[in-house]
């Protein structure tokens, strides 16, 4: 079968008109054009599918340019998401803009680099599979020295905690992964996104499908590259969010957490213990120590591997993503956050 310019057009699971694409917006200047142009090509195909950018209220250019492509793209518009939370834009998408035809959701970032066929893979997936959830696997890259270098601790055990959808490489069903595509009957049923989360509302949703009898198959053949933050204040900032409503989930839903993420919170409040005993018992130190030996050993290993100075950023992104984490965690269950209505 081919288009009316003699593209060849591949039999799909999905007619691309079910498919209503959302896209989270806050100053995505530098990226919005190459994210649009990148699905756009995916295929002829692309032309039936609804694209929704929602912006949460962006200052530079993200609007203007989406806009213009808007113009030539008829199937792309841009909507204004209030509450400017990623959350708050995917539920206003499906809420303002879904319509009765449209059976699956795709979500897609802003600022990560998406590869050909990406949205029309995912929901063939996502339909192949009869699920409930599509996650894909992120990639993490980046321009920068400091980038590649935060992107190899993220490879790393220390980093991604063995998290399947960080750069793994076998498909099988999952509790959680990056969110992709969304059977629209099911999002509807749960309820959406929960937009009182400071962050990790896509775990907390997974959770909930689950409960309501949904599964999640990551589909480790449909990949993105995600792009890390530039700089470590950006990226203590990201991953303090992500303590944050890691703690709210599990005090909404009362669930035990996972070793993963009970180390970082432990390895905070273990080297804070350790340096207020010092002073009298000097042998404390022994534990901050122990952690710092595993990270320069978790360094070393990297630069080998990569056979680059830039791994040496490995180590301080490595102790930023722990402790702010920790930090982020900490701070949420000692002062919970005031929820936001959904």
């Amino acid at each position: 079968m081919t288009s009316m310019s003699g593209t060849p057009i591949m039999a799909r699971l999905v007619d691309p008109a079910e498919i209503l694409v959302a896209i989270p917006t806050l100053n995505e200047e530098a990226h919005i054009a190459r994210t649009l142009e990148a699905l756009l090509q995916d295929s002829p195909q692309m032309r039936d599918v609804r694209i929704i950018v929602a912006d949460g209220g962006s200052t530079d250019r993200t609007v203007e340019i989406v806009e213009a492509m808007g113009r030539t793209h008829p199937n792309i518009r841009v909507i204004h998401n209030p509450l400017k939370l990623q959350s708050a834009a995917v539920n206003l998408v499906v809420e303002t803009c879904a319509d009765p035809r449209h059976s699956i959701l795709v979500r897609v970032d802003a600022h990560s680099h998406y590869r050909p066929g990406y949205v029309l893979q995912v929901a063939d997936s996502l339909r192949e599979h009869e699920v409930a959830g599509l996650a894909t696997v992120m990639d993490s890259v980046g321009p920068s020295c400091f980038q590649r270098g935060s992107a190899w601790a993220m490879e790393t055990k220390l980093g991604s905690g063995g998290s399947a959808h960080r750069g793994g490489a076998a498909s099988q069903y999952v509790d959680h992964g990056h969110h992709a595509g969304f059977d629209l009957a099911m999002y509807r049923r749960v309820g959406g996104y929960d937009t009182g989360f400071i962050a990790n509302e896509d775990a907390e949703y997974d959770h909930r499908v689950a409960l309501a009898g949904g599964r999640i198959w990551l589909d480790a053949g449909i990949r993105l590259d995600y792009v890390m933050r530039p700089t470590l204040a950006k990226l203590a900032k990201q991953y303090r969010r992500y303590g944050q409503g890691r703690a709210q989930t599990l005090r909404k839903h009362r669930m035990r957490p996972r070793l993963r993420q009970i180390v970082p919170p432990i390895v905070v409040a273990a080297s804070a213990l350790s340096l207020l005993l010092a002073p009298v018992f000097p042998w404390a130190l022994a534990v901050p120590a122990l952690y710092l030996a595993a990270v320069a050993a978790m360094t070393a290993q990297t630069l080998i591997r990569k056979r680059s100075l830039c791994a040496l950023w490995v180590g301080p992104a490595l102790v930023c993503m722990h402790f702010a984490w920790g930090l982020g965690f900490l701070a949420e269950l000692a002062y919970p956050s005031k929820k936001d209505a959904r």
